[in-house]
């Protein structure tokens, strides 16, 4: 556990409730003895589940791993609007409640490409400063509607108002407990959230902070986050590696060039049979 810097790939950790992405980040960095841990796809402190977090040289993957879709179980309250959407900010206002009698019919309605407004507490940028900065300092502003994808939604518990849906990356899970319960003709919020899967990895795939300290780590290699690219074995390899042009028979816009074990350069498609190097993971 000490020979940090020959640590490399991708930890699956369960995240629990009452702690940051960045706190996880700052652990691990104790635990495994090096500084180069960062994560993917921020997880709000009071919701649990799957953060991925990269070690080593997988940081340099992070850009291709931050629009991966997600998972997630969710329970929304109905009766009350929350500064926040969700049951841990303030009450804004509240409203007696109209009995849902097809929680699946309304959340139906959401899948498919959807347009949401973000939360206040969300780091989206509206003239340069994040909307939860415009937040904490009580100014208005003007929030712009994001594009979401929602591919599956499944009620698993229509007393509790439990759902599960599969989702694009940057999809607001508060934002459609706010926006399915003004459907139904009620206020509502999120009192619950679990991300159950980032990718190919799910909840049962990931390993909670106290069992990393207990010597519990298993690396995923960027060969297996990133199956779903097409995978070139390359020769000669060092034309890889001092980032040259390379020609390459095949369709792809954006393959991954492996040697060996590792995912060693991601190249994009200029014309033709020509690509060149966007990024080495070396």
């Amino acid at each position: 556990m000490n020979d940090g810097d020959n640590m490399d790939g991708i930890l699956v950790i369960h995240k629990e409730a009452g702690m940051t992405s960045h706190d996880v980040v700052a652990q691990l960095r104790r635990i495994l003895h090096t500084k180069k841990i960062g994560h993917s796809g921020t997880l709000d402190p009071q919701a649990t589940g799957v953060l991925l977090v990269l070690v080593g040289k997988a940081c340099k993957a992070l850009p291709y791993l931050e629009d991966t879709d997600k998972e997630y179980v969710a329970t929304m309250r109905l009766g009350e609007r929350r500064d926040t959407d969700d049951i841990w900010g303030e009450i804004v206002e509240t409203k007696t409640i109209t009995p849902i009698s097809d929680l699946k019919g309304i959340l139906d309605t959401f899948q498919g490409k959807i347009k949401q407004l973000p939360p206040m507490i969300s780091s989206v940028k509206v003239n340069g400063k994040k909307l939860y900065e415009y937040a904490r300092n009580h100014e208005a502003v003007e929030r712009p509607l994001r594009d979401a994808t929602i591919y599956e939604i499944e009620v698993l518990d229509e007393a509790e108002m439990k759902f599960r849906v599969a989702c694009s990356s940057g999809t607001y899970i508060r934002t459609l407990c706010v926006d399915a319960a003004e459907k139904s003709g009620n206020l509502g919020c999120m009192s619950s959230l679990v991300r159950t899967k980032v990718g190919r990895f799910e909840l049962k795939d990931a390993v909670t902070i106290d069992e990393v300290k207990e010597g519990k780590v298993h690396f995923h290699t960027l060969k297996e986050v990133f199956d779903g690219y097409r995978q070139i074995a390359y020769e000669p390899i060092q034309d890889v590696y001092h980032g040259k042009k390379i020609s390459l028979d095949c369709e792809e816009s954006e393959v991954m060039i492996v040697h060996g074990e590792d995912v060693v350069a991601v190249y994009k498609k200029e014309r033709g049979r020509q690509y060149r190097c966007a990024r080495g993971l070396w």
